[in-house]
């Protein structure tokens, strides 16, 4: 599929998908495991309702087994429990400019999500003046904490646990912001970097964001890379390449054993095993109910795929498998 074929599905389609009628069913897919795998396969835990506009696009793991999503579509951020239903836990207010269009894709969207104890983080792009950081608590409305470019389209968002702030991609400006969580600085953002690497090549460029140790962690959808710089307290370093031959990458997340991640190619239906060194294998696929892969989240041995079905159209879901940790 061509990046001008997913640019123009994910601008149409995906619009006309939170008016499309239907619900999909829960069901199982094959496990067919075997130990040479880095993966054993597990059924899905959840399949999610298109027609609401439940395509999860980032994830939050909780102690309890449920994750927390945000829905890209509904403007919403949702509870998937243990055992597979959901329930809502905040909803973005609808754009008051009615002409307002979220740059590259059309329609107001949420994204990034981040959870510091009882406190949600949430990114919103509308292409108007709701286009931000927002946040919550559980049972209590949104607030916008802090104003982001609204030609901007922010998408990833990871937090510094030694500072408290928010390291913010914009996948259509090609930047990384920072947003300050805490003292009298609350809510103010700055330019981390707008280095060529970040940038797009011809539709989305910065993506996905993880800290790990003293370094952030981000990726480029179109030029299929991960980078990286230090975070030294000293302003934006040079990023580095750490793994390239990506193409499609949208989130990824550490598994724990070294510089080995899972990465969600969101435009080739694939999560793939992949470290700095230039390891790379398929994991999984559509066959195994993968569908637009958006974002991986890692706890212990088990990983988190959300799928947001943007391109196929089919069956948004939440599929769970389990690491072998002799790979």
């Amino acid at each position: 599929m061509s990046r001008k074929t997913v640019r123009t599905l994910l601008g149409t389609s995906l619009a006309a998908a939170v008016l499309a009628s239907g619900a999909f069913l829960p069901g199982t897919f094959p496990s067919a495991e075997a130990a040479s795998r880095p993966v054993s396969r597990t059924p899905v835990l959840v399949h999610l309702d298109l027609a609401a506009g439940q395509t999860p696009e980032n994830i939050v793991l909780n102690r309890d087994g449920s994750a927390d999503v945000t829905f890209a579509a509904a403007r919403q951020v949702a509870r998937v429990d243990a055992d597979g239903t959901s329930r809502v836990l905040a909803t973005l207010p609808a754009p008051q400019d009615p002409a307002a269009v979220t740059p590259l894709l059309g329609f107001p969207l949420t994204t990034g999500l981040v959870r510091d104890g009882d406190t949600f983080y949430v990114l919103y792009a509308t292409g108007a003046e709701e286009t931000g950081v927002w946040s919550f608590v559980e049972g209590e409305a949104p607030r916008k904490l802090a104003d982001l470019p609204p030609d901007g389209l922010p998408n990833g968002m990871a937090r510094d646990d030694r500072t408290g702030a928010l390291y913010i991609t914009d996948s259509a400006k090609g930047t990384v912001h920072t947003v300050a969580t805490k003292g009298r600085a609350k809510g103010t953002v700055s330019v981390f970097s707008d280095s060529e690497v970040l940038a797009p090549a011809d539709f989305l460029g910065v993506n996905g964001a993880k800290i790990r140790g003293r370094y952030l962690y981000v990726s480029n959808l179109d030029k299929g890379t991960v980078l990286r710089t230090p975070l030294t307290g000293r302003g934006a370093g040079e990023f580095d390449t750490f793994a390239t031959g990506l193409r499609g990458i949208d989130d990824f997340a550490f598994t724990g054993r070294g510089d080995q991640f899972l990465a969600a190619l969101v435009t080739e239906n694939e999560v793939v095993l992949a470290d700095g060194e230039g390891e790379r294998k398929t994991v999984l696929t559509e066959r195994d109910g993968l569908s637009n892969p958006t974002s991986v989240a890692v706890r212990g041995t088990t990983a988190y795929v959300p799928s947001a079905a943007y391109t196929t159209q089919d069956d948004p879901n939440l599929l769970i498998t389990r690491l072998h940790r002799h790979h």
